[in-house]
């Protein structure tokens, strides 16, 4: 198939996408199972936050956008989608390297959608610098 590159990443987006609704829509002691976790430790430090707005809420919406972008070009190719991906793909990097730095040398805890998230989005940095479509 040609597009199995779009469709790991369209796969990884969907992923990020469900961790981020998890994160927006089940009350933190519910996902993250007590208050004596990490991952609550990780939803309710000072840095649960960008400009204001929960991270969660920035990701569900980003992830949304480029979840419906991928599908897009899954039906039909074209240069300016594949840049709108590749444009957010680098920008979910540089958040995804900022907030696991916070989570292993700042806070020094670990959520586990935040991983899958994180993890996720630089697996699709990977792809979409290293794969190359024939």
């Amino acid at each position: 198939m040609k597009n199995k590159k779009y469709l790991f990443i369209l796969v990884l987006f969907l992923l990020a996408l469900i961790s981020s609704a998890i994160l927006v829509f089940v009350p933190i002691e519910k996902t993250c199972g007590s208050t004596k976790t990490t991952c609550y430790t990780i939803q309710t430090s000072q840095y649960e936050k960008t400009l204001g707005v929960k991270n969660s809420y920035i990701g569900l919406v980003s992830f949304a956008i480029l979840f419906l972008i991928t599908v897009l070009h899954l039906l039909n190719p074209r240069k300016h989608t594949k840049r709108i991906l590749i444009t957010g793909i680098l920008i979910g990097s540089l958040f995804a390297v900022y907030f696991l730095y916070l989570q292993i040398f700042v806070i020094d805890a670990f959520c586990k959608y935040c991983m899958v998230i994180d993890i996720g989005i630089l697996i699709n940095l990977i792809i979409i610098l290293f794969w190359r479509e024939k």
